[in-house]
């Protein structure tokens, strides 16, 4: 049985680095890296000049790892970084979570609904907690770092200096297994723009605050009216389109007015250097969907 575990961690180590993705060997039954640290480092092999992290010591290299998985069944590490990838983790809610928290397979869904996208179709793992890993190719000339609930609670994203467990993997909570073997999608814009956008706290503090709005839409109203006003050259506009179809839902529901609406997002549009046509023409357009697909409350 030892054996054939072996084998079969090999071969899942050999089917990754085929497809260019650089992995090093984990614990047996575990997450954690198996190599040693810088405090234990020999000096010697691969760290002859100085120690090298995992990271670095990754390899696509058939007979590299086909020695380092001689010697035991070492789960397999993908390091995103060198590997060209983004992986988003869609992470399940902790034992002791509170009853009805949505975990990150759900909040994604809804993430890609409000942003007007279906959920992409990607290579895609389910990992042993019943999570799901979601692989992306990273942007060409971009260095992407990890991000923890940046996205929404329970959605993390590995890329430079992160790694994911690979499929074939095992541990004391199950398999990781592959669910769609689509080769990885490049990483869609809107989720580029949403993992790069910086919102400027003086931009969030000064957003206005209705008095009718619930807490959840006033909130909502200064988040998002905060992401436009800090939104990039080239993600303006898209930036804009976004928050007028997540800020629309609460037309008709009546926690905000369509005017109060209108005149904060036209105010962070002309924030960012968008001209007042283009802020108009695109808030109108966005809201119009919005409510159209967002019905009020039941009488």
């Amino acid at each position: 049985m030892t054996h054939d575990r072996n084998t079969a961690l090999l071969s899942a180590a050999l089917q990754a680095a085929e497809r260019g993705w650089h992995v090093f060997p984990l614990r047996p039954g575990d997450k954690r890296p198996a190599l040693h640290g810088e405090t234990t480092c020999p000096g010697t092999g691969d760290c002859a000049s100085g120690h090298r992290k995992w990271e670095d010591r990754a390899t696509t290299d058939p007979d590299r790892i086909r020695t380092a998985w001689s010697t035991g069944a070492f789960n397999v590490g993908i390091a995103t970084g060198p590997s060209g990838l983004v992986v988003v983790d869609l992470d399940m809610p902790k034992p002791k979570s509170s009853t009805g928290t949505p975990c990150g397979v759900t909040t994604f869904t809804a993430l890609c609904e409000r942003a007007g996208q279906a959920v992409p179709a990607t290579y895609r793992t389910r990992t042993a907690s019943g999570g799901h890993h979601l692989y992306f190719a990273a942007p060409p000339g971009t260095r992407l770092a990890n991000t923890a609930g940046k996205l929404g609670k329970l959605i993390d994203t590995r890329a430079h200096g992160g790694y994911v467990v690979a499929a074939g993997s095992i541990t004391a909570t199950g398999l990781y297994t592959v669910t769609d073997p689509t080769p990885p999608t490049p990483l869609p814009e809107w989720l580029y723009a949403s993992l790069t956008l910086r919102q400027p706290v003086r931009a969030l503090m000064a957003a206005p605050s209705p008095s009718n709005a619930s807490r959840y839409a006033s909130a909502a109203l200064r988040s998002e009216t905060a992401a436009v006003a800090g939104a990039g050259e080239g993600m303006r506009n898209w930036t804009l389109v976004r928050a007028a179809r997540a800020l629309g839902r609460f037309i008709p529901s009546g926690d905000l007015s369509r005017g109060e609406v209108e005149q904060a997002l036209n105010s962070a549009g002309l924030r960012a250097g968008l001209r007042e046509t283009e802020c108009r023409a695109a808030i109108t357009s966005a809201l119009n969907w919005s409510i159209a697909n967002n019905p009020g409350r039941p009488a």
